[in-house]
This record gives structure tokens, C-alpha cells and sequence, in this order.
């Protein structure tokens, strides 16, 4: 007799790890999916593009409905998990069915952060994370309206850059000195700096939020410096945090996330957990790679293959508004470290290459990316690079052709 399996999260950890089981032992389980919005999982990366109308729901989403039916999986979406009682092994949902389970995943992601200033209540104050959010953003963007975002990370550079696209009128509020800070170094952010304004953004670094002001509906953001933008809008896209009250609630030992060890183990027998809501030797992730690594290790666990996660190499590959930039590891570098550089401004190109020891331990690229995943793959390995050193700036075509 199939094993209940129950995943209380319908995101993009969660649709990834029923991919990995169903190659592996879904016969040897009866999965249940479990997720609050109101549709099938989606590629939250590519919500941009559909405030952009570059693309549409369904070109964003992860699984068909035929997928999920094929491989007997039971797919409860628009029914929210409201509590779990770890003992009795039941998941309690919105709609009061209960569902008895012999494991338990927990994949809830993680929520937006809302900053409390004063006016953060008022009627066009909203967040940029789901399909709600761009359907609110839609309903009210347009041309001629006045946006503002705040946060200058890369939720707010997709927020502005589908504002902007929709035909509002967006300035980007970022607080620190330079957009994309925890993914790019200074000069590689300069020059994202340049392209989202030739956009049309206007661009605020280093510009603290004081309060939103308005009567009924959102007229004004006010920095702390005292200057005033008029907008019609005000988008929060400042960062997120981990999503454990249900699992704080069933008696899981939780922190910033959820405690898992290497093997993805929760604090209560026969629970789990995988994708942002987890915190793993003192650290969150709130990238999609190290989610996919997580569901991939925990599905090989669970068919009953001895591996473990021992954290991700942070990597960010992605298009921002619509450039290629890419980066890994320690790429801002330390004492002791050397840098590789090529920039061509003619082709907003720009490279930056971190060795220690002769092994990459980091990297920066801006415009061309193609080698990005190898570089990764280079660091991940602490491969030794001295053999192709002088080519390694040009990327996988010479460095390999160069060392054969």
C-alpha cells in the first residue's frame, strides 16, 4: 500500500520535487499537493514579464493539469493548509476536510516584506510577489499613472521594469548605494543603473523611506532627506522572509526559517523541509537553484538513496530588465584574492573574475552570460584554473580549446 505523502506549498519547490519523485518512487507514495493560491504552480521569476504582457499565466506555469493527473498525484490548489497536528499526522485545510499523512513536507515559501511606515495602510500600497499582486498592479498601472517601488533588489527591478512596460510613469527608491547590491559589485551595477534608466525609470539610490502620505488612497512617497514624489502607487519590494507560522504552530523548531538538517529533517519525525521557508546551517536561500537542489536531494532520500544537502553556492543568472547578468560565490573578493577584468562599454559588457589560489571562487558578468553556469560549475569544483588562466576571462570556448 502507497505511503500518504503530504506538500503543504504549491510553488515552484514544491512542483519540482514531484517532478523528482514521480522519476523515482511515486509508486511508493500517495502525493498530495497542497497550495493556497488559486492556481496551478508557476514560475514566480517570469511575473514580470506577464505585468510586462510579455507573456501571459499560462505561459508561466510550471505543470499542466494533465501532468499533475498522469502521475496519480492529488492536487488540492485554492485550499489553504490552516493548521497540522504532528502527532495525530493530519493537515486540517480552509475548507475543514482533514488529510491523514505518514510524511510530510513542508514547502510554504516565503512572504513579502511590508515596511511599517506611516501610511503603509492607505488604498494603492501594495507588495510585488504573486498573481494577486500583479492582477492589483494591473488594475490600477496604466499610461500616465505614477509609480513608485521601493526597493532597488531584484523584485523591484522586475516590479519597475513591468510598471514601466504597462506605460506608467516609475521611479525605483533603493536604500543603498547601488541596485542589486547583494548580487553585483559597484561597477556592474552602475551599468544596470544606466540601462533601467533608459527604460525611462528614474533611479533613487541611497534614498530612504520616511512615510506615505494621502487621504483615502496613496498620493505621495516622502524621503526621510524630505523629498517629495507624487504617485498614484507604491510598490513594496524590499525582500522576503521565510513562511513558518504553520509549522511554528505544529511544534517545529524554527528561527528565521524552518530548522532542517542535511538530510532536509525537520525537528518532529517524518517531516520535511525544502525552498525558501527553510533554514539550513544558520542560512535561508531565497533563490529558486538552491530550492531545486533541496527537492532533488530530499525526493533521492525519500526513494531511499543515502545523499545530503550541504548548502548551495549563492548564483544568481537572470535577465533584470531585460540585460543578462549573472553572479557567484565571493565575487566582491577579500584580502588575499586576485581579479581577472574585461569591460567593452561599447558593448555593455563587463566580466569580473575572483581567484584565490589559483581556483575561481567568484564571478561577476553584465550583458554577455554564456559562461556563467560554467564558471559556476568552476567554483562549485574548486577546480584548479591555473593551466587556462590566461584564456579563463573569455569564457568556456577558449579557456577548454586553449587547455586541450
Amino acid at each position: 500500500m502507497a505511503e500518504p505523502l503530504i506538500v503543504i506549498g504549491n510553488g515552484m519547490a514544491a512542483a519540482r520535487f514531484a517532478e523528482e519523485l514521480a522519476a523515482r518512487a511515486l509508486g511508493r507514495y500517495a502525493l498530495a499537493v497542497i497550495g493556497e493560491e488559486p492556481r496551478l504552480a508557476y514560475n514566480r521569476v517570469l511575473l514580470s514579464s506577464v505585468l510586462a504582457k510579455e507573456s501571459s499565466l499560462e505561459d508561466i506555469s510550471l505543470k499542466t493539469a494533465a501532468w499533475w493527473r498522469d502521475r496519480g498525484i492529488t492536487l488540492r490548489y485554492g485550499c489553504a493548509a490552516q493548521s497540522v497536528d504532528a502527532q495525530a499526522r493530519t493537515v486540517c485545510l480552509a475548507d475543514g476536510t482533514s488529510l491523514s499523512f505518514s510524511k510530510l513536507v513542508f514547502a510554504t515559501g516565503s512572504r513579502p516584506i511590508r515596511l511599517s511606515l506611516p501610511g503603509a495602510a492607505l488604498t494603492g500600497v501594495i507588495a510585488f510577489r504573486d498573481t494577486a499582486d500583479v492582477a492589483a498592479m494591473e488594475a490600477m498601472a496604466g499610461k500616465g499613472t505614477r509609480a513608485v517601488v521601493i526597493g532597488g533588489g531584484l523584485l523591484g527591478l522586475e516590479a519597475a521594469y513591468g510598471l514601466r512596460k504597462s506605460g506608467a510613469e516609475v521611479t525605483l527608491v533603493h536604500l543603498m548605494d547601488r541596485l542589486m547590491e547583494r548580487q553585483l559589485d559597484a561597477r556592474a551595477a552602475a551599468m544596470l543603473k544606466r540601462a533601467v534608466e533608459a527604460l525611462g525609470v528614474t533611479v533613487l539610490t541611497g534614498a530612504e523611506s520616511a512615510r506615505i502620505e494621502g487621504e483615502d488612497r496613496v498620493e505621495m512617497l516622502v524621503l526621510a532627506d524630505g523629498r517629495k514624489i507624487p504617485t498614484d502607487i507604491v510598490v513594496f519590494a524590499v525582500g522576503i522572509a521565510p513562511n513558518v507560522a504553520l509549522a511554528r504552530d505544529a511544534g517545529l523548531k524554527t528561527a528565521r526559517g524552518i530548522l532542517v538538517d542535511d538530510g532536509l529533517k525537520a525537528s518532529v519525525p517524518g517531516i520535511y523541509a525544502i525552498g525558501e521557508c527553510i533554514e539550513h546551517r544558520g542560512r535561508c536561500y531565497g533563490l529558486v537553484e538552491p530550492a531545486y537542489e533541496q527537492a532533488r536531494v530530499l525526493a533521492f532520500r525519500l526513494a531511499g538513496e543515502d545523499v545530503s544537502y550541504q548548502g548551495s553556492t549563492l548564483a544568481t543568472n537572470l535577465k533584470v530588465s531585460g540585460v543578462n547578468v549573472f553572479s557567484a560565490g565571493d565575487f566582491l573578493g577579500s584580502p588575499g584574492t586576485e581579479e581577472i577584468l574585461f569591460s567593452d562599454p561599447g558593448l555593455s559588457t563587463y566580466k569580473k573574475l575572483v581567484l584565490r589560489d589559483g581556483r575561481l571562487i567568484g564571478a561577476v558578468l553584465y550583458g554577455d552570460t554564456a559562461d556563467g553556469l560554467w564558471y559556476l560549475d568552476l567554483i562549485r569544483k574548486r577546480a584548479c584554473v591555473e593551466s587556462f588562466r590566461g584564456d579563463l576571462i573569455f569564457g568556456r570556448a577558449f579557456a577548454t580549446a586553449e587547455a586541450a
